[in-house]
């Protein structure tokens, strides 16, 4: 069965709080699985021995499981108004995959949190953009018609959810968990249609 990647890196628990809420909203569709999956820590000097399994939650994504994937949604915490370094050196593994296309024509979709509200949540989402762009990804948000976009100000934006973790890392607010559900939703649609095509 195809399956959609939700493919992220979280430090305190927010993106990955993200990440289960848009697997949840992918499994509502019929015809498609779903898999969570993470990436290591990228060690100081890059000499440090990363375990090939995580000690908790998901396992690491492999190149393969990337490359194979019909639907991608991506998240990182934002890093100065990038994604994080674990996430980026990921991607930079996926060169393969690039010169081959295995990824051209399939939807992607990104998401986010900051500690803060102005922690450069849309630039974020945007870096992480950028790579799938090169990929031949077709990007799809969260659009202006879905209501609960314009009923919470902590987070959400046209490019993608997002949440404002606040400095004691806040749960999720409901309505942002709903627009995680629904881009969830979305992107399992559009990669079943895609794959129809």
């Amino acid at each position: 069965m195809p399956y959609l990647l939700v493919l992220y890196f979280s430090r305190n628990g927010s993106v990955a709080s993200l990440a289960q809420e848009i697997a949840n909203g992918a499994e509502q569709v019929k015809g498609i699985d779903v898999k969570i999956r993470t990436v290591p820590t990228v060690a100081t000097g890059f000499d440090a021995e990363i375990s090939d399994i995580p000690e908790t939650g998901p396992l690491y994504c492999t190149v393969d499981e990337f490359a194979n994937a019909c639907g991608l949604a991506m998240g990182s915490p934002g890093r100065f108004g990038n994604m994080a370094a674990p996430l980026k050196y990921f991607l930079e593994q996926t060169t393969p995959a690039w010169v081959s296309g295995q990824l051209v024509g399939k939807p992607a979709t990104v998401f986010t949190s900051t500690t803060t509200p102005h922690g450069g949540q849309e630039s974020t989402l945007l870096s992480m953009m950028n790579p799938l762009l090169h990929h031949g990804m077709l990007i799809t948000g969260v659009p202006f018609t879905e209501a609960a976009l314009h009923q919470q100000v902590n987070g959400g934006t046209p490019y993608g959810v997002s949440h404002i973790a606040g400095e004691h890392h806040q749960n999720i607010h409901p309505e942002i968990a709903k627009l995680a559900r629904l881009q969830g939703m979305r992107l399992a649609q559009y990669s079943l249609r895609l794959l129809n095509v």
